[in-house]
């Protein structure tokens, strides 16, 4: 047509992983599969690049003789308003088909969920870690989502502060060291589910080592958090410290957040340590 010009371009395809695909049950085809995108900065082609993929994968499944009919895409970011590029292109397919699950503090909704909210630890400042965590712990406890959350939430810090030692980040999460050395994510990032039955053995025959190398590593940053608090602790407070067991520890880890100054550490060592 006049004033149209014509080629033919070659569009080279590419490998896409999509952060997750939620399949509806069989027998419920009236659900709607999710396609899930998390986008946790601006980025000005991500529109463009989420309706392709998702038009690519819908291609991919119909080709594999699994056609998915109802589909709802959802996005995980800090918040919609980000620049997420020019929407005009793909206006229909943002607003018919796109879920925005918004983490940052200001975006949550008053009814967000515990997951939703522990989502959010992603973006809090690292003094509002632990508040957070105890409140959203103390939501799930007792039910089903309770054990999951600990998961979530150790993923979540490890993520952060890769970093740091293991009970410093169990403070930030209100979380025990053996919890957290249990959960899902700390196995999978230090492999300890990667050869299961291998690493058991060696998890039992270094059992005693682990344990006490655990202990001295709680009982330095104890130590340290103490000083700041309470100043300078004599040699014979820090003998007695030191020969804490590991629950001892953990205790005072979130006890001494409530010190004012070294007569309450007295007091705290005087009712624990023998």
């Amino acid at each position: 047509m006049e004033g149209y010009v014509f080629s033919a371009p070659v569009l080279k395809e590419r490998e896409y992983r999509l952060d997750g695909l939620f399949l509806p049950p069989a027998d419920q085809p009236e659900l709607p599969a999710l396609i899930l995108e998390a986008q946790m900065a601006a980025d000005p082609g991500f529109l463009l690049r989420l309706n392709a993929e998702t038009a690519r994968l819908l291609q991919q499944q119909d080709r594999q003789g699994r056609a998915i009919r109802h589909w709802q895409v959802v996005v995980i970011c800090p918040s919609r308003e980000l620049n997420f590029g020019d929407p005009t292109s793909v206006r229909d397919f943002v607003e018919r088909r796109v879920v925005w699950i918004e983490l940052a503090a200001e975006r949550l909704p008053p009814e967000a969920p515990p997951l939703q909210r522990a989502l959010g630890m992603l973006l809090l400042p690292e003094e509002q870690l632990r508040d957070c965590s105890a409140s959203i712990r103390a939501e799930a406890a007792g039910t089903s989502l309770g054990a999951e959350l600990d998961d979530v939430i150790a993923a979540i810090l490890l993520s952060r502060f890769s970093g740091r030692t293991v009970p410093e980040i169990c403070a930030m999460g209100g979380i025990t060291v053996d919890d957290f050395t249990s959960s899902v994510a700390y196995r999978e990032i230090f492999g300890l589910g990667l050869d299961e039955g291998r690493q058991l053995g060696l998890l039992q025959g270094q059992q005693e080592g682990q344990r006490q190398g655990r202990q001295a590593e709680a009982a330095a940053l104890i130590l340290r958090q103490l000083q700041r608090r309470c100043g300078s602790l004599s040699s014979a407070q820090q003998s007695r410290l030191q020969a804490l067991p590991l629950s001892d520890l953990e205790a005072l880890a979130e006890a001494l957040l409530d010190f004012q100054g070294p007569e309450d550490f007295h007091a705290w060592l005087s009712r624990h340590a023998s």
